[in-house]
């Protein structure tokens, strides 16, 4: 069996307000790239007034030391950033965030749902162009907190325009912690069954009591990537004043482990990377 952890330093650092130095950043997933991650989210082709800690992206790419398996995936809003992203050899994944939630769709990328499908698909066309793949992460995937309307079976018709336009790797979004494990097994096990040429990922906020009964429920229901920040920090600045944390990648470690699946992990890599952490986030 295989399990795919891929770590987000993107998503932890983009909310913080004080800018991480660069050469920070460079020095930080130079480390997590020896750590045996599948896939590092390391950047986003974004703008920097909107996500001004990730201004310096194309510069940490240029810096890094790429002589892994582990892929690394930017994060687009945009067509504009789909362009620049693709030009990149060294970035195998372009992520998207798709909402289901027309408000989420605009506070987060300033356009529509319709807009928004609209972009996955030229996107799709660029990463076949060049050679990337697309990830379109399903925003507000268990639910919203602006009353639109929202319920599995949407999620689900959601899923089926993004797979007729080609998208074959699709993570549901647990944007602001509000997906409990029913939710979860049931998406999951109506979606895989249903679309199994789709690899299906979980991207799942979390408090710090709930982690485990929400990487059960996916794991059990046939979810097999899971994304994760170490220590659980960042998450979305654009879902809520208060942000709710990422999944501590410690805890996805620690849950397979008890399982005996092997991740393909240094442990050694694993723990000096939790050190940098906590000096890279303990001063933001």
């Amino acid at each position: 069996m295989s399990v795919k952890i891929i770590e987000c330093p993107r998503d932890a650092m983009q909310g913080l307000h004080d800018f991480i130095p660069t050469a920070t950043k460079i020095k930080y997933i130079n480390q997590l790239l020896q750590v045996g991650f599948d896939t590092i989210d390391f950047g986003s082709f974004v703008s920097p007034k909107a996500i001004p800690q990730l201004k310096d992206t194309i510069e940490v790419l240029e810096q890094l030391e790429w002589n892994t398996s582990t892929q690394l995936l930017a994060i687009v809003a945009n067509l504009r950033g789909v362009e620049e992203a693709v030009k990149h050899n060294n970035i195998s994944f372009i992520g998207f965030p798709f909402s289901i939630s027309e408000t989420f769709q605009q506070r987060n990328t300033n356009s529509s749902i319709a807009e928004s499908l609209n972009t996955v698909k030229l996107m799709h066309e660029q990463c076949v162009k060049y050679h990337k793949q697309p990830v379109v992460y399903l925003s507000m995937g268990f639910g919203n907190p602006y009353g639109d309307e929202w319920s599995p079976e949407i999620a689900i018709d959601k899923v089926g325009e993004l797979d007729a336009i080609g998208i074959r790797c699709i993570a549901l979004s647990d944007t602001i912690g509000i997906a409990d494990a029913s939710i979860i097994s049931h998406l999951f096990t109506k979606l895989i069954p249903a679309f199994p040429h789709i690899e299906f990922g979980a991207h799942l906020h979390t408090t710090p009591d709930t982690w485990y009964e929400k990487v059960d429920a996916a794991f059990n229901s046939g979810c097999n990537r899971f994304d994760g920040a170490i220590k659980g920090f960042g998450g979305c600045p654009m879902a809520a004043d208060e942000l709710t944390g990422n999944m501590p990648t410690e805890k996805i470690i620690s849950y397979f482990g008890e399982k005996n699946i092997s991740l393909g992990i240094d442990n050694k890599m694993f723990t000096q990377a939790m050190l940098a952490a906590d000096l890279v986030f303990s001063a933001h």
